[in-house]
């Protein structure tokens, strides 16, 4: 029997588009279901009923959440195609390391910078680019966090790169003067096809970006 999958998922989010991006790596064909994140539907309740969050990858009618979770799911189901992270232990243990920094470190100050304004906004801009500096560093010369290979940190740094156009004209800075080589790294991963299928023009995520910062009055 074939494999059903259906991901359920938000357009705009950038941790939904890491699964997108990871499937079609693999090039495993899914379903893609929207969801309404105000109006959440009865399969996203009953497949995610602890977060009630997407992502949420539906395999054979068995849920897996969380998005990095989904994504090393996907990489160990679909092992025969393009290796998302690497077969080395310490590798591994190494690229699941970096992915909880960019969660931990880069989330909250990313958030801000568009929730915000003032003096706040202001801190949040420098804490996001003291964490892409790290990261920056971590990157070093290799073309990608997974060397020559676009792996398991990229995937989790795209989602967050989709995002850099929005935050710049929203909060008036600039990322690449600051963290020149972690930009070419991430202009390299927005130009690969599994990525430009994953990702919505930047002018709509900007247009979604300026909708939220009217909802919280800023």
């Amino acid at each position: 029997m074939a494999d059903k999958v259906i991901l359920l998922d938000f357009w705009p989010s950038p941790f939904g588009v890491r699964a997108r991006i990871a499937l079609r790596e693999k090039g495993v064909e899914f379903e893609y279901r929207e969801e309404n994140l105000r109006d959440k539907s009865p399969l996203l309740l009953q497949m995610n009923p602890v977060y009630k969050k997407i992502p949420v990858l539906i395999h054979n009618g068995k849920p897996v959440c969380e998005s990095m979770n989904v994504v090393q799911y996907i990489d160990e189901v679909w092992s025969d195609k393009n290796p998302i992270l690497p077969s080395d232990p310490y590798q591994r243990a190494q690229a699941r390391f970096w992915v909880d920094f960019v969660d931990t470190k880069l989330y909250e100050p990313a958030d801000k910078i568009w929730q915000t304004k003032g003096e706040e906004q202001e801190t949040a801009k420098k804490e996001y680019i003291e964490a892409l500096k790290i990261l920056e560093s971590e990157l070093g010369d290799k073309p990608y966090f997974g060397g020559d290979t676009f792996g398991f940190v990229d995937i989790a740094m795209t989602g967050y790169y989709s995002w850099f156009e929005a935050s710049e004209k929203l909060a008036n800075f600039s990322i690449e003067p600051e963290c020149p080589t972690l930009m070419a790294s991430a202009k390299r991963c927005l130009q690969r096809e599994s990525v430009v299928k994953s990702l919505h023009d930047s002018e709509k995520i900007l247009a979604f970006a300026y909708k939220i910062r009217k909802i919280y009055c800023v």
